[in-house]
């Protein structure tokens, strides 16, 4: 090994324990090593800005604010209402009910705002109708997971594999493409959880019951609160941040990982995703729910006031870019207009114009409404990309695992990409996860002379699929925050999950893309 093979190692080491340790944001550690790749002359200066100007990227912000604008319609909290049961049934058939339609949103939705919107409504129809929140939270969340899985732009992960793929020369996935295996996969899933939630999930959910004993105690509306990036108190204790003054809301519990802080919680540090139970009045969510200071609120005994205005329209949006992305992709349409690539970044560019333009979301604050730390995760992803091919990392780590299955062929090639992706997605995150398989996948295919492929479409499955940690996935995080849910809840329920999507993806992958 030389000095720049060793180098990256030190860093991506470093890389993957700052971010596992949350000592800062994802998107400043991964730009962190960045810089240190061109401090080296690793990378040169026009790679280390070649991802902020990569489409991929580009279309996750535009995905953002559409999802933002589809958000506001208040058609998803339709759909919602419509789906659920509305009476007792059993937590099979309320799982059936929406885990399906909810996959199908999420495939060309992102997924966060479908979890935010859904999850504080399902908890109350779960209490109201006698059933565990507990039994439908985590399955709200893997749903949601597998069906980004089904297209192009059902998550920023696929999303950032596909522009990996264009910068390496090669052609791009259609927007359907990851379907053939993501349906099947997201059948079989959703079958899983339906026939084994109640089984494997916890039954009781503490917050519950200490909502309602606050509900019980006094008139006032008690809301749970999951604290976001943009949360000015992040890095203090309740003692130092006057909560009271800045939302006119007393702090009742303070909840993480799944757990009430007990002792002098009043003087713990509070970070993203902490959950607040809070005592405030009818003002707060009217006031904040738009807010990405909180990522979701959940209020006790209140509907939800949906907006009825533009939805429709909201919808026909939707439906235009995701059908024009798919019907410009045909040939004889390519054809018809050789000097435009009729493809999903210009249809969401469209659609985000014309939704600003319409004010479906606030087109003075629309910086808001995107999540610019995964922006830049996914902008410094192709850098750390560059970097380990540029120094012969990738090369390096592919002729190790070459040697060691030499004989197996490519078939265990491929399950050894999936779990080095699926171990750095359910311990770091989904979008660095790709980063660092990706170069290493794309040196193996190019040292066997195989098609990549397949080595590309199991990184994207590999890479969605954190099932069995709350930390890989802020879906995750965030219904753990809410439903009270321990660590070990995600093992047992998500494991069995991983287990079943690696089996799957190694026998239908090579079916699909042939090496």
């Amino acid at each position: 090994m030389n000095f720049e093979i060793i180098f990256v190692l030190l860093c991506l080491v470093a890389m993957v324990v700052a971010l596992i340790n949350d000592r800062m944001r994802p998107g400043m550690v991964l730009f962190s090593v960045v810089v240190l790749f061109l401090c080296t002359g690793i990378i040169s200066p026009k790679e280390c800005l070649e991802g902020f100007s990569n489409k991929g990227m580009i279309t996750v912000a535009l995905l953002f604010l559409v999802s933002e604008g589809i958000r506001k319609s208040g058609v998803l909290e339709q759909f919602i209402y419509r789906l659920l049961p509305k009476e007792k049934c059993s937590v099979a058939k309320g799982n059936m009910h929406m885990l399906p339609v909810i996959a199908f949103i999420s495939a060309f939705l992102n997924n966060t705002p479908v979890v935010v919107i859904f999850a504080p409504i399902i908890k109350n129809w779960a209490r109201r109708t006698g059933l565990s929140a507990t039994k439908f939270l985590i399955p709200l969340s893997y749903a949601t997971i597998l069906g980004g899985m089904c297209t192009l732009i059902g998550t920023s992960t696929n999303l950032v594999v596909d522009g990996m793929i264009q910068e390496a020369g090669y052609e791009g996935f259609t927007i359907f493409e990851l379907g053939k295996i993501g349906v099947i996969i997201t059948v079989i899933g959703i079958v899983y959880l339906v026939l084994f939630s109640k089984k494997l999930l916890p039954e009781v959910n503490a917050k519950d019951e200490e909502l309602e004993d606050l509900t019980a105690e006094s008139n006032v509306v008690c809301v749970e609160a999951v604290i976001g990036a943009r949360f000015p108190g992040n890095g203090k204790t309740l003692k130092e941040f006057d909560f009271p003054r800045h939302y006119g809301a007393t702090v009742r519990s303070l909840h993480r990982n799944g757990v009430r802080l007990e002792g002098d919680w009043m003087n713990i540090r509070l970070c993203e995703n902490d959950t607040l139970v809070l005592e405030t009045d009818d003002k707060f969510i009217p006031t904040w729910g738009d807010s990405r200071v909180f990522l979701m609120l959940s209020v006790m005994d209140a509907d939800m006031q949906m907006e009825r205005k533009k939805r429709y329209f909201a919808m026909i949006l939707l439906l235009f870019m995701i059908v024009g992305a798919t019907v410009g992709e045909l040939p004889f349409v390519a054809n018809l207009f050789p000097g435009v690539k009729l493809d999903m970044f210009f249809f969401a560019c469209i659609t985000t114009v014309i939704m600003a333009w319409t004010k479906m979301f606030s087109p003075k604050n629309y910086t808001k409404y995107i999540s610019w730390d995964v922006l830049i995760t996914i902008a410094c992803a192709f850098a750390i990309s560059k970097a380990m091919e540029n120094s012969g990392f990738a090369s390096f780590i592919a002729n190790q695992i070459i040697g060691l299955t030499d004989s197996l062929g490519p078939h265990a090639l491929l399950a050894i990409i999936f779990l080095i992706t699926n171990l750095c997605t359910e311990l770091i995150t989904n979008n660095a996860a790709a980063a660092l398989a990706f170069p290493i996948a794309l040196a193996v295919s190019r040292q066997l002379g195989v098609d990549p492929t397949p080595f590309f479409v199991v990184i994207c499955i590999a890479a969605s699929a954190s099932f069995s940690t709350p930390i890989g996935y802020q879906t995750n995080l965030i219904v753990q925050g809410i439903g009270g849910y321990k660590f070990t809840d995600f093992v047992r329920i998500g494991l069995p999950l991983n287990i079943i999507v690696f089996i799957l993806s190694i026998v239908l992958i090579p079916m699909f893309w042939n090496f």
